[in-house]
């Protein structure tokens, strides 16, 4: 499929913008929301000069199919994702939001955001590097960058507005939401987890980990929320060159991050624009992603 030239902005009249993210707008639409997924790709807490086509598109259309599949495991937010389902207000700007918005029940986010690992890579390698430990968890000595963990661990993290995120221990998480809310996460993320492993396994697929955030509506119901197990959210790598003592090739923006890294960009503005073909390449990347992990190609509609 030819590529489309990339949104990296919206703005819809008749609706109210709530925030603006590094990636996704959300609106307010009646008692709902709506999470519109722009072409944005950030790298090392920026958003950069360029757009990713088609990538707001495969990270809708890829959630819903996650969302679809994992009711059976814990409630989510997503309402619909067909346009003609959306109040009047929205289904004016169908041109647009087909294929990448998701009209989505309003919660009140929870200030911690669950993280499965199944392999030691990106900063939990660096804490064991450090510590011999992830997020207060004792890991066996000698372990390689990359190596799967003999069992897969929850290491929550601080959500921050901007920086990095900071992995925490499960009693720091416990101190923020509660003790029983947080052993209940802690047993949603693990099953979410086991159930996105299986999966992607069948397709060829290593899930080396994951992260997934949960809010709560005002009758205080817990739903899966934002996105899930997307490239954006997750390390996705190939099974077939998975070779353990090193990074991985993957199929998420570290492609990205290694273009920045070989210009020597010094994580400061100004930011860069990526050149044509980084962006062909980090786009062919998503898309066999979510071809390989749904079985389809991208549609018009994420229905």
């Amino acid at each position: 499929m030819s590529a489309a030239t990339p949104i990296l902005d919206t703005s819809f009249e008749g609706l109210s913008l709530v925030r603006r993210g590094k990636v996704r707008d959300v609106y307010a639409v009646d008692d709902a929301l709506l999470i519109v997924a722009t072409d944005r790709i950030s790298a090392f807490d920026y958003v950069l000069g360029s757009g990713i086509p088609d990538k707001g598109r495969i990270l809708t259309q890829l959630s819903a199919f996650w969302f679809a599949r994992t009711r059976h495991l814990v409630a989510n937010h997503l309402v619909s994702t067909n346009v003609a389902e959306y109040p009047a207000a929205a289904r004016a700007h169908a041109a647009v939001l087909e294929g990448r918005s998701m009209l989505v029940r309003r919660t009140t986010p929870l200030p911690v955001e669950c993280v499965a690992r199944g392999y030691i890579s990106g900063s939990g390698w660096k804490d064991y590097k450090a510590t011999g430990q992830i997020c207060g968890i004792p890991l066996p000595p000698g372990l390689r960058e990359s190596d799967r963990l003999p069992a897969a661990i929850f290491t929550p993290a601080t959500k921050a507005e901007s920086g990095h995120d900071e992995n925490i221990s499960e009693a720091q998480a416990a101190a923020v939401v509660g003790v029983a809310l947080i052993a209940r996460l802690k047993a949603l993320t693990l099953a979410l987890y086991d159930y996105g492993v299986a999966h992607a396994a069948s397709c060829g697929i290593i899930l080396a980990d994951t992260k997934f955030e949960f809010g709560l509506t005002d009758g205080g119901e817990l739903l899966l929320i934002d996105e899930l197990m997307t490239p954006d959210s997750s390390r996705y790598w190939p099974a077939d060159q998975y070779a353990p003592g090193g990074p991985q090739p993957s199929f998420d923006k570290q492609y990205v991050r290694d273009y920045l890294e070989s210009i020597q960009w010094n994580k400061q503005p100004p930011v860069p624009s990526l050149p044509p073909d980084v962006v062909a390449r980090t786009r062919e990347k998503y898309l066999d992603a979510y071809r390989r992990l749904t079985g389809a190609d991208l549609t018009a509609s994420a229905r």
